[in-house]
């Protein structure tokens, strides 16, 4: 995934202006996304789904046009074939996501989880760094668990979670759909937006760390 990553990257490169581009990687990977699970999105959807103005909409728009990854008609803006061929691949990742409601393990009102495939991860260490990543988008917290023997445990660590809440647990295997192995990164906030975008935003981090290429 480090190359498509890099292109994450390059696409919010400031193209020919000195203006200050007011998205980053996690907001491109989320529009890529959003536009992989509609035919076609308004510029007023768009909007509301990334929390931007119009300007920096219209920005965004030009920015993955000049990679021809859309294109758009008077319907709205859709994913051309090299663009839905590249949200495959971080779908292929991190294929799922939900949210959860605030428990003992989870402190903001609204917590984003998102799977991501063992396959893609490497070194994961005790889930500090993945807290840190989170944490840089504005989240208050983030969990870094494992999927082991039909069990969430912490990364890094045996201890199982959710024991005393049984609910969150299922909910986690029934949405999310895990293999033995997997991780699920959980960011939390008041603000939901920030906890998507928190999440989206240590998944990428942690595939640029995952030692194949």
């Amino acid at each position: 995934m480090h190359q498509q990553i890099r292109v994450l990257q390059n696409i919010v490169t400031r193209k020919g202006s000195s203006k200050v581009l007011t998205f980053s990687a996690p907001h491109v990977l989320k529009s890529i996304l959003c536009f992989n699970n509609q035919k076609y999105i308004s510029r007023a959807s768009f909007c509301n789904e990334l929390h931007m103005g119009e300007g920096a909409v219209r920005t965004l728009i030009s920015h993955l046009k000049e990679y021809g990854f859309v294109d758009c008609i008077k319907a709205g803006t859709f994913l051309t074939n090299k663009g839905i061929r590249f949200a495959k691949q971080f779908h292929n990742a991190m294929p799922s996501q939900c949210f959860l409601k605030k428990c003992c393990m989870t402190n903001g009102k609204h917590n984003c989880a998102i799977l991501l495939k063992k396959d893609y991860v490497s070194n994961i260490g005790n889930g500090m760094q993945q807290r840190d990543f989170a944490i840089l988008y504005g989240a208050t917290d983030s969990l870094t668990l494992v999927f082991k023997n039909n069990e969430f445990v912490f990364s890094g660590d045996s201890v199982m979670c959710f024991t005393d809440e049984p609910e969150i647990k299922e909910q986690l295997i029934e949405t999310l759909e895990p293999e033995e192995g997997d991780v699920v990164i959980i960011t939390s906030s008041d603000d939901k937006f920030v906890a998507e975008i928190s999440a989206i935003n240590t998944i990428l981090l942690t595939l640029g760390t995952h030692e194949k290429h």
